[in-house]
């Protein structure tokens, strides 16, 4: 076959991909960004004056997070809602360590409503992260759920952020909120962070073109009343990963236009980046287990299209090699990817404060096919290591 046919196959994917970036750009550009509510002071005379009881009750599945408990309880001590307007639901999933003690200790004296629920003590409950939220859920008083990790951190406004949606946006059923990676600056940190910042980013902007395909459960928070509708986590309570995207196609299912993001700095959560190669991909082996579950169209072409797209220019460099008259159509094919990506990411990055990330691009990109072809052939055996059990 001759060159320029060749290297115009070359150009297919990355083309197409361009177009998507292209479009995602413009609807994370159309985002609404939220304020938080005012602090609480003044929060008390105006939209909560008359209300009554919690407004969203905080979800927490923890196992072994002992080291962890304390910062978490600080961060909630320190959110600007007023503490009779949300309560904080831990659910303990068979800790081995002080995870337990810790909370009911803190119950004791907590400025907000705190309660520690047991898991070994739930009759038939089973184990795992969707059952102790499902054993937290069964508790909870609020009309508003809102979940986080027991390992995450996030500032004074996290919970006023989600207080301006649901007080005014009342179309609202599911909102999805921005998570970054964090850990020492190093290049490793860096290209993980910049590889989470995209899948955030995707995520924010397929919700804001009505297409969501992507969340991430240590940021989000739903309707009880919508969650009760789908059946909650039923279909899927099996696998041990999926207690957030698979709620999120369900919701968007039986509520179109009900999803929504929470554009805001101030409502990002941050999260310790994996330290170490096996560690990643331990994590992202049991995310990529639930893609064969799928049954969203939207899900399965963007995770395709991604996949193609990256291979393609991967599979470019190397018969490159073998024929250096391709050089030039694999450059086009490479710059228009990673323009792409760069114009896409800037915006992203930027709400994240993380901007400087971007230089790490040409690295990540050199890695992200057998990285991804790895985790997704690994992912479909649907076997892995997490919180020492076998799954």
């Amino acid at each position: 076959m001759s060159a320029p046919w060749v290297g115009a196959g070359l150009l297919v994917l990355p083309v197409v991909y361009a177009a998507l970036m292209l479009r995602l750009r413009q609807a994370w550009a159309a985002l609404p960004t939220v304020a938080p509510i005012e602090s609480a002071p003044s929060a008390g005379a105006g939209a909560f004056a008359d209300a009554a009881g919690p407004l969203f009750s905080v979800l927490i599945a923890a196992r072994n997070e002992a080291h962890n408990i304390p910062n978490l309880l600080r961060d909630l001590a320190r959110q600007q809602l007023p503490p009779g307007r949300f309560e904080v639901l831990i659910a303990d999933d068979y800790s081995t360590d002080d995870t337990a003690r810790l909370v009911a200790e803190a119950a004791s004296h907590s400025s907000f409503s705190l309660r520690l629920i047991m898991l070994r003590e739930e009759p038939g409950a089973g184990t795992g992260k969707k059952a102790a939220l499902q054993a937290a859920l069964y508790r909870a008083r609020a009309p508003w759920v809102v979940c986080t990790d027991a390992d995450c951190r996030f500032g004074p406004d996290w919970l006023g952020s989600y207080a301006a949606v649901v007080t005014t946006d009342t179309a609202a059923r599911f909102i999805s909120g921005p998570v970054l990676l964090t850990g020492p600056a190093t290049g490793w940190q860096q290209l993980m962070g910049l590889e989470f910042a995209g899948l955030v980013g995707v995520g924010a902007a397929g919700i804001g073109w009505h297409r969501p395909t992507m969340c991430n459960g240590a940021n989000l928070a739903y309707e009880r009343t919508a969650f009760a509708a789908v059946r909650g986590f039923a279909g899927n309570e099996h696998l041990a990963s999926g207690d957030d995207e698979f709620l999120l196609h369900k919701l968007h299912a039986a509520f179109p236009g009900s999803i929504r993001f929470l554009k805001s700095p101030a409502a990002v959560v941050s999260t310790a980046a994996p330290t170490t190669l096996g560690a990643l991909l331990r994590q992202r082996v049991r995310w990529a287990s639930k893609w064969r579950h799928y049954r969203h169209p939207a899900s399965q072409q963007l995770a395709v299209l991604v996949l193609g797209a990256n291979v393609a220019l991967f599979a470019a460099l190397l018969l490159t090699f073998a024929r250096p008259v391709l050089w030039p159509w694999t450059l086009v094919a490479w710059a228009l990817k990673l323009g792409a990506d760069a114009w896409f990411l800037t915006p992203v990055l930027a709400c994240l404060g993380r901007r400087r990330w971007r230089r790490w691009l040409p690295v990540l990109q050199m890695l992200y096919a057998p990285y991804a072809l790895a985790t997704g052939l690994l992912g479909l055996r649907g076997r892995y290591a997490w919180k020492g059990r076998q799954l």
